[in-house]
């Protein structure tokens, strides 16, 4: 027998539980969250080291909430006593989100196509049969789709989300491409590894004068990059973008558009970000010139109604919303949406913009500092 929902949740990560929450909350009772790993499965696969960037502060009691949480009136600081939490941490914070909401979560459910037929529902093949929806929430987010497409030879590096602790890892020597939160995160891992690191970057991010850590390197990060400086085995190297990596005799070489050659006998560490989920149902979202998916001002793709996006590859202009303080605030805008749509009880969204849940109107919506 078909299941048939009202609203299918594809992703059960941080966007997905969040927006969970809220349909529950609207007394939505034909919906489910399903991922095809477990609760929180991105966070399990992060490095044992990596933690997250911005930090968990337990304030929401004076108006101020918890930068990583995703549901107001919860505070992952709190929960788990942690100022910047493991990924492991985190996907506990969201097990137990789940069993306070009673959420609807269908775990090792992987969505293998989504097509749209012809009475518009969704018709999504899976690996626990066909599932029919009339509406789609794609939260599946980017961890698990890294960026390498740009390079050629990329086969012969290692992706820094293949890495499941930095101090496994056995050579003295290494070079790490990519100048962003995750190039920078593995050059400082490693020479906390007593390792010696060499990181070519297009873009020196450290130099960056910006208040926008989608932008420029957060706080936290670059102070822990100053830091590792001073021990000297880290070598940065920027305005230089490379185009391709060769393994000649037992020797990695790899090559950027401006002419240079570095060499290495340990594979390269590809930290070049990553593609995005929307990437394994491309029929059904246009894309942008920088390869965003594009969405409306609801957060529905342009190409299919009743396709939602959660998460961090979510764009609007010159907005980026690839942290979690950033993307949770559009979780009422999608929720509203569809519980307009299915008539459900909207009045909890009232508690969501007085704890700052609800971004609306993007206009003012940008990064300034005045000093």
């Amino acid at each position: 027998m078909v299941k048939h929902y009202d609203v299918l949740i594809v992703g059960a990560g941080a966007s997905g539980i969040g927006i969970g929450i809220l349909l529950k909350q609207m007394g939505c009772e034909s919906f489910c969250i399903v991922d095809k790993g477990t609760i929180g499965e991105t966070f399990r696969r992060w490095p044992i080291e990596m933690r997250f960037i911005t930090p968990s502060f337990p304030a929401q009691g004076f108006g101020q909430t918890d930068l990583n949480a995703i549901a107001p009136k919860t505070s992952p600081a709190y929960t788990l006593d942690e100022e910047h939490p493991t990924g492991e941490d985190y996907a506990e914070y969201l097990d137990l989100l789940v069993d306070h909401y009673a959420l609807p979560v269908e775990e090792e459910f992987e969505v293998y196509n989504l097509n749209k037929r012809k009475d518009q529902l969704f018709e999504i093949e899976t690996s626990k049969g066909d599932v029919l929806s009339k509406y789609v929430i794609w939260a599946a987010g980017e961890y698990q789709y890294p960026a390498v497409e740009a390079i050629s030879g990329a086969e012969h590096c290692l992706h820094s989300s293949q890495i499941q602790a930095w101090e496994e890892m056995d050579s003295e020597q290494y070079i790490v491409i990519g100048g962003y939160e995750s190039g920078v995160d593995a050059v400082c891992q490693l020479d906390k590894a007593q390792k010696s690191s060499t990181l070519i970057a297009k873009t020196p991010t450290w130099e960056i004068d910006s208040s926008d850590p989608s932008t420029a390197l957060t706080p936290y990060t670059y102070k822990r990059l100053r830091k590792s400086m001073m021990n000297g085995r880290i070598e940065l190297v920027q305005n230089q973008t490379v185009v391709s990596v060769e393994k000649k005799d037992d020797k990695y070489h790899v090559y950027t558009q401006e002419g240079k050659r570095f060499t290495t006998s340990k594979q390269p560490i590809l930290a070049t970000g990553f593609k995005g989920s929307t990437s394994r149902i491309p029929k059904l979202f246009q894309f942008g010139k920088h390869g965003e998916p594009l969405v409306n001002e609801k957060d529905e793709s342009t190409k299919c109604n009743n396709l939602f996006l959660a998460g961090p590859e979510l764009r609007h202009g010159s907005h980026v919303f690839c942290y979690i303080y950033k993307f949770r605030q559009r979780f009422a805008v999608v929720a509203e949406e569809i519980a307009t749509r299915l008539a459900l009880n909207t009045e909890v969204l009232e508690m969501y913009q007085k704890e700052n849940f609800y971004l609306y109107d993007l206009s003012n919506c940008g990064e300034r500092c005045e000093c």
